[in-house]
């Protein structure tokens, strides 16, 4: 469930933790997009072996991006993860093993947390439709004018992104795609080891990803020197 403010509280008591990226952008040339090409080397000058992925750190952005609006249905949702993950791997570049990790069903105590949070938020925005169908009743009965409604306009429901539910298979499905499609068609992910554990599997993703580190560290042929990236919403990125 993540440590209230951790972040930050890291960041103000070490504060040379934070160290900015350089990050390549796709190049357009004659109208014609040229993705980066992340076989070549890191132009950080650091060079990682796995990227582990919190898929749920980077759904959940998704609903509400900075820089777009916000997706309308699944697909359009699906397009930007796909995105979102291309520009981590773009800026990592991995070279063994890239692990994502999507939350399965979470232990009982937050199970219960995550359906009162989520029939409170649903709750509230009926109430809120109700709400102000009835202020606009009110006000139009007394002769003012307000300009027509806005035609309802379709949006993605962020309550679907919990384990068992359609949307969370379509995304597992459509991620085998993804992964089938970037190996076969982008020289960084010719080479790699891409693993995914979606909802199906339980527990949160970041103790799948933890889990399968301490894994790999107790096998006879690890090797020590492995430099890992972890990318999740709880910690940012965290490096080693």
């Amino acid at each position: 469930m993540g440590v209230p403010a951790f972040f930050r509280w890291l960041s103000r008591k070490y504060t040379s933790l934070i160290v900015n990226c350089v990050e390549e952008k796709a190049r357009e040339v004659d109208g014609v997009k040229i993705p980066v090409d992340t076989s070549k080397p890191n132009p950080n000058e650091v060079e990682f072996d796995n990227l582990y992925l919190d898929m749920n750190g980077i759904i959940h952005p998704c609903c509400h991006p900075e820089d777009r609006p916000a997706p309308k249905n699944e697909d359009e949702m699906m397009i930007l993860i796909f995105d979102f993950i291309d520009r981590i791997f773009s800026i990592v570049r991995p070279r063994r093993v890239l692990y994502m990790a999507i939350d399965g069903v979470a232990p009982r105590a937050k199970m219960n947390q995550q359906r009162s949070r989520r029939f409170r938020a649903s709750k509230e925005t009926g109430e809120k439709i109700e709400d102000l169908a009835r202020v606009r009743e009110e006000v139009l009965s007394k002769g003012m004018y307000l300009p027509p409604e806005k035609p309802k306009e379709e949006h993605f429901d962020s309550n679907c992104i919990t384990p068992g539910t359609p949307f969370m298979f379509k995304l597992a499905e459509c991620l085998r795609y993804y992964v089938h499609d970037r190996i076969n068609n982008d020289p960084g992910w010719e080479n790699i080891k891409v693993i995914l554990s979606d909802a199906n599997v339980p527990g949160e993703g970041e103790h799948k990803i933890m889990d399968y580190i301490r894994r790999q560290r107790a096998q006879p042929d690890h090797d020590p020197n492995t430099h890992h990236c972890l990318c999740g919403a709880d910690g940012k990125y965290f490096f080693s």
